[in-house]
């Protein structure tokens, strides 16, 4: 199976080569396109280490038509400075956008000074992109006082406005962490919001993923949430196609490793990443541990999917054996070695998992009892994958203050995890963990009347709101945590407000949400 890591490290190949050819580029090849500006989609920066950052962007006049750029390799200019102004330049260099690769640019800046902020921006020929801020990481071993962390998820362009984006750049956060959905492989193209959309014009071809990219970019308040802080980003199944597993997707389409190919090409072309994997670990001093899962790409195939249909579906546990079996994984047992290791290991005050969706049980329908254990479940979070779930949570045990961030299921969500949510917390089933899920930034949910019937009915669940979109903002100090779930007004407006739903506290040592708003 040719996974995301072999991709990402023959782009990077890809690159390196084209930067040698550099200075034998013809004069044509080292300047803007027809006077076009080709900063349309803004920049980006991600990844941040104590020295190091990634820096992000691609040309590309049009964000409508892939065909403005033209196709031949283009030298563009970078700098980094200590000052808005420019005045004071960091570092400085070149880079290679080839067709390729859609154009795009990814530059490690090495050689920055820890726990600073920084200005960085791209030019070609007389065009000068848009300004971006971002920052490295603190220093190994020192203890930041705070740090702020906005999560965002789902974020359909028909479905409303990026007004949350705008929220997040004013937040004026230290780093942003996607959690995935960061665009839907279907929906017409558009710019224009339209309230209601028709699943249709799915993409399957690397110049269809690159062309919903370049849409959802095209947008000024996503750009703002780039500009103002470093992203950490993972992805979902949205980037590829609806609750698809590795080999599979919901049609069963025989060339569906195909159209996955392309849609990792794609992301891989659109977000500030590190030609590694997606799944990283990012240290902010001694204060936190980032933990960045991917639970898409090495898990096992959905349990009891529906006769002739890929995909999730919605069983009882005592009809669905496969939920039980031990064997099946969501992460790929690679990848939960990798994470019980640097659970193990890490010093850091806060363990903060950043991965894609809900981890607590959530039954849809009333348990019989205490120590009944039946329920009604979905298969495509991790309530398909018991058993696995439980081997996460045995890999939390051991680490500092494990505080789990999630998304995908469009719901403010506060909860406790343990190993046995049918029963109370105790010595005997003691809160291992904390878990805040986020809302979406635009994509539709249920009504709040069935979620709050879900947290009646989970008593490990102290919260539930379905009815806003929105995003978690998060601070961290050494003595607590600070969540807060923040929704707009109206996602259907441009300029909507927003405001704090709810807040909770995690004391350090004490795992669980306590409601402070």
């Amino acid at each position: 199976m040719r996974d995301a890591r072999r991709l990402l490290l023959q782009s990077a190949a890809r690159v390196a080569a084209l930067a040698l050819l550099a200075p034998h580029l013809p004069a044509q090849a080292r300047s803007a396109s027809n006077g076009a500006y080709p900063f349309t989609l803004g920049v980006a920066s991600g990844a941040p280490l104590p020295d190091s950052v990634i820096l992000w962007t691609r040309l590309l006049p049009d964000p409508l038509n892939a065909a403005s750029m033209p196709p031949i390799a283009q030298q563009l200019r970078w700098e980094v400075a200590h000052d808005e102004g420019f005045t004071r330049v960091a570092a400085k260099g070149t880079a290679i956008a080839s067709p390729e690769l859609a154009h795009c640019v990814h530059v490690d800046v090495r050689g920055l000074e820890p726990g600073r902020w920084y200005w960085y921006r791209f030019m070609l020929g007389d065009a000068v992109s848009p300004t971006g801020r971002t920052r490295t990481a603190p220093a190994p071993g020192s203890m930041p006082s705070t740090m702020k962390l906005a999560a965002a998820s789902c974020q359909h362009w028909e479905f409303g406005h990026y007004a949350a984006h705008r929220h997040i750049a004013q937040a004026a956060p230290d780093l942003v962490a996607f959690l995935g959905d960061y665009i839907y492989e279907w929906g017409p193209y558009s710019l224009q919001h339209p309230s209601s959309a028709l699943r249709r014009d799915e993409s399957y071809t690397l110049a269809e993923y690159r062309a919903r990219y370049a849409q959802y970019k095209s947008d000024a308040d996503l750009q703002a949430a780039h500009h103002a802080a470093p992203w950490l980003a993972t992805w979902d199944d949205h980037e590829v196609a609806n609750d698809y597993s590795p080999t599979r997707d919901e049609l069963l389409s025989p060339d569906f490793v195909r159209r996955r190919a392309a849609a990792y090409q794609a992301f891989f072309e659109h977000m500030p990443l590190r030609a590694q994997r997606i799944y990283q670990r990012y240290d902010w001093g001694g204060l936190a541990c980032f933990h960045v899962l991917d639970t898409r790409q090495y898990r096992s195939t959905q349990a009891c999917q529906r006769a002739g249909r890929g995909g999730s579906n919605s069983v009882y546990r005592r009809a669905c054996a496969a939920l039980a079996d031990p064997g099946r994984t969501m992460l790929g047992m690679e990848q939960e070695r990798w994470l019980a290791q640097g659970l193990r290991e890490s010093r850091a005050r806060w363990n903060v998992i950043a991965q894609q969706t809900l981890v607590a049980q959530l039954s849809q329908v009333p348990l019989a009892s205490d120590s009944d254990g039946d329920g009604r479940f979905w298969t495509d979070g991790w309530d398909g994958y018991g058993a696995a779930r439980g081997r996460l949570l045995d890999a939390m045990r051991g680490a500092r203050n494990p505080l789990v961030l999630s998304g995908d299921v469009h719901t403010f969500f506060a909860a406790d995890l343990r190993q046995d949510p049918h029963r109370a917390a105790g010595a005997a089933n003691p809160v291992i963990a904390t878990e805040f899920c986020g809302t979406s930034i635009t994509s539709s949910s249920r009504p709040q009347a069935r979620t709050q019937q879900y947290v009646d009915m989970n008593r490990h669940l102290h919260y539930g709101r379905s009815d806003k979109r929105g995003f978690m903002l998060l601070e961290l100090r050494p003595d607590r945590a600070e969540m807060a779930f923040v929704g707009l007004d109206n996602v259907r407006e441009a300029r909507s407000g927003a405001s704090t739903l709810a807040a909770f506290t995690v004391a350090d040592g004490k795992p669980g949400p306590r409601r402070t708003a």
